[in-house]
């Protein structure tokens, strides 16, 4: 299946009465994608470090554990959803990490988003333990999350993911097979780098068009099914008022941490540097969303860099 897309829903929707999951980290995405485990059957328990999150968690079903320890006594399958590198590798490695404490034979999942040299490195331990272990990280935002329509961008082997198909498939329409360990997050960094600049260019354009006195629902309208089209134009706006769902539209909260975009930026530069890639708009993305942060739009969606752009 490498290289290859599978539809989840092909899953029969009955989990196996054996398989328990430990989820760690409950935040926009790992939280409604637990609570579409507990939907599609499956025993989760499950930890994060904010009392809200697990507040969350618990009211979908899903039974909340005191610790990441106390999650994966007796799981067969371990998840974790964490913001970066270094709290995954802090939850995993090290003589107190969780490798040291999941059973043998058990299968790890990591859904973050991460470097590809950190996530190989949590792979090799853990096969120097005796665990599967696959990196997953996911496309969809926090709408597919809720709907359980992520894309899972896979790395390590084949029969890892194999075992991971149906628990993934609970969560997400798409399975990805790039390759070996950290795969799957090259492939991820590559998507997020193209994300980043499309939705730059994008408030870039409509703020051009509005300082000349266009609509920007109507231009938005038009480009939406031109050659200007993307997920930018068409779903995550970034215009306040032109797509009501889209976080633009609220004050530009929930969504995709502006933030956390230009942690994916700064992994995708970090990885061109690495085998000498040029990425010259990658790199300029990246500071156009330093900017934003630096201007106190860190936490809110990433589409607010509009508001570098904005000139109503």
């Amino acid at each position: 299946m490498d290289g290859n897309a599978t539809d989840g829903n092909a899953t029969d929707g009955h989990a196996s009465a054996a398989e328990r999951i430990a989820f760690i980290g409950l935040g926009h995405m790992g939280g409604p994608m637990a609570a579409n485990l507990v939907r599609n059957g499956y025993a989760v328990a499950a930890f994060d470090l904010s009392e809200a999150a697990l507040a969350a968690a618990r009211s979908a079903g899903v039974t909340v554990v005191p610790s990441a320890a106390a999650a994966v006594e007796g799981a067969s399958v371990v998840i974790a959803m964490l913001p970066a590198s270094r709290h995954v590798e802090s939850l995993f490695l090290g003589e107190d990490g969780l490798l040291a404490r999941i059973a043998a034979g058990a299968l790890v999942i990591d859904c973050s988003t991460i470097a590809p040299a950190s996530a190989q490195r949590v792979a090799e331990a853990a096969q120097a333990r005796g665990l599967a272990m696959i990196d997953a990280p996911v496309s969809g935002g926090t709408a597919g999350a809720a709907a359980g329509t992520l894309t899972f961008i896979v790395g390590g082997e084949a029969a890892a993911l194999e075992r991971a198909r149906p628990v993934l498939s609970a969560m997400g329409r798409n399975i990805f097979h790039m390759g070996t360990s950290g795969s799957g997050q090259v492939a991820k960094l590559c998507n997020n780098m193209a994300l980043g600049v499309i939705m730059a260019v994008t408030g870039e354009a409509l703020a051009l068009g509005v300082s000349h006195g266009l609509d920007p629902q109507a231009l938005s309208a038009m480009m939406a099914v031109s050659t200007g089209r993307s997920w930018a134009t068409e779903v995550c706006n970034p215009w306040p008022g032109v797509k009501p769902e889209a976080p633009a539209s609220r004050g530009y909260t929930g969504g995709f941490g502006s933030d956390l975009m230009l942690k994916d930026l700064g992994l995708a530069v970090e990885a061109a540097l690495q085998v000498g890639a040029a990425v010259p708009l990658g790199e300029l993305a990246r500071n156009l969303y330093a900017l934003n942060s630096r201007a106190g739009r860190g936490g809110l969606d990433f589409s607010s860099v509009q508001q570098l752009l904005m000139n109503p």
